[in-house]
């Protein structure tokens, strides 16, 4: 086994060893070691964004998920220019660089529908848009008759500057046909992150985890992601969202198992840790402070994350399932400087930017 501190690469085989029966403490050394190879520098970031969902109406229904409505339901919503103009002018007020939106599966939600409302965001504000995950892009490319590419072409000449990596979950069809049947295959996701990055429109990729997947899964999404990046070098990095089963349909159906137990903390660093040391070619890797708590995002900067996240100014799926953390940029600053780093705020392109006055 290769010495994970060199640019030498860790086989999906090896990758799985570490990951069942790696020492917890010489993993975080090494993929610490690869996290400063790659970031030498002092400086360790974070963001300030919103997470705005412009509908709650999804067709998908994911398992896993607790924020979706069906049509008819009296909490079901879209987001008139009122209401969404002004979370867009608090989180600029607030100093947000960038805007991650995203808005179910729905014909309320539609190609044509984004194409007339991301010009009168970006008419009004000098902010980064990142939204609309790939089943979000797929969905619309079928319900228009229109290729991915298209799609996409379309949504960046209106103003969309970049994908978020949702609705990978585990990129296994298996895991797929059980959690979320309804979505896009495996193949379809990276297709169209494929199409974006030819589009040279970066992206990011996730992983939902700790449900009805098995380590070697895990490993297998991991592997999906390393090959395309090989192939585009697309991805600007990756963030592991431990699974939530609280309100869900997955955790109320049985399906989880009797030995299920919820991801530890323990159980994430090891995944973040392995990811790092596994992604090689992927220039960040993101803590989940939302899921984990601040303490473990923390902990996560020893275990090859480079990046604390983002303050969420709002955050709506994962509070749906009463996992409910908030962090201000006061507080992703000190949690950095107390894990031995200098921090400095960046957009959604990782690009580092001046902090943008606060204003009253």
């Amino acid at each position: 086994m290769t010495d994970a501190a060199t640019p030498e690469r860790l086989s999906p085989d090896e990758a799985l060893h570490l990951l069942v029966e790696g020492d917890l403490p010489d993993l975080g050394r090494r993929a610490d070691a690869v996290a400063r190879r790659l970031h030498p520098g002092p400086c360790r970031t974070y963001a300030i964004d919103r997470n705005i969902n412009f509908s709650n109406l999804c067709e998908c229904r994911c398992r896993f998920c607790a924020f979706w409505r069906a049509r008819g339901d009296p909490e079901a919503y879209v987001l008139d220019d009122e209401t969404l103009f002004a979370k867009i002018e608090e989180a600029v007020r607030l100093g947000a660089t960038h805007i991650l939106g995203q808005g179910g599966l729905s014909p309320q939600t539609d190609l044509a529908y984004y194409e007339a409302l991301l010009p009168r965001i970006k008419a009004r504000f000098d902010i980064l848009l990142h939204c609309f995950s790939p089943p979000e892009i797929h969905y619309m490319a079928e319900a228009a008759g229109l290729p991915v590419r298209t799609v996409l072409e379309r949504l960046r000449a209106a103003g969309l500057d970049s994908l978020p990596g949702g609705g990978a979950e585990i990129l296994v069809d298996r895991v797929r046909s059980l959690v979320s049947p309804n979505k896009c295959t495996a193949e379809e996701w990276i297709a169209a992150m494929r199409a974006a990055h030819s589009l040279g429109m970066p992206t990011s990729a996730t992983m939902v985890f700790g449900h009805v997947e098995t380590p070697a899964e895990r490993i297998e999404h991991l592997a999906r992601l390393r090959d395309l990046q090989d192939e585009t070098g697309g991805f600007l990095s990756f963030i592991a969202w431990p699974f939530q089963a609280p309100n869900t349909v997955l955790a109320a159906s049985g399906d989880l198992g009797p030995e299920w137990r919820p991801v530890g903390g323990a159980e994430y660093l090891r995944l973040v840790a392995v990811a790092r040391i596994f992604l090689d070619n992927f220039p960040n890797v993101q803590a989940s402070w939302v899921t984990m708590g601040p303490k473990i995002g923390q902990v996560a900067l020893a275990f090859g994350a480079n990046d604390l996240g983002s303050t969420m100014i709002e955050e709506n799926v994962v509070a749906a399932t009463g996992r409910v953390h908030r962090a201000t940029p006061q507080m992703l600053r000190w949690l950095i400087e107390a894990a031995g780093y200098q921090p400095r705020q960046r957009n959604s392109r990782y690009q580092t930017v001046s902090p943008r006055p606060i204003k009253g």
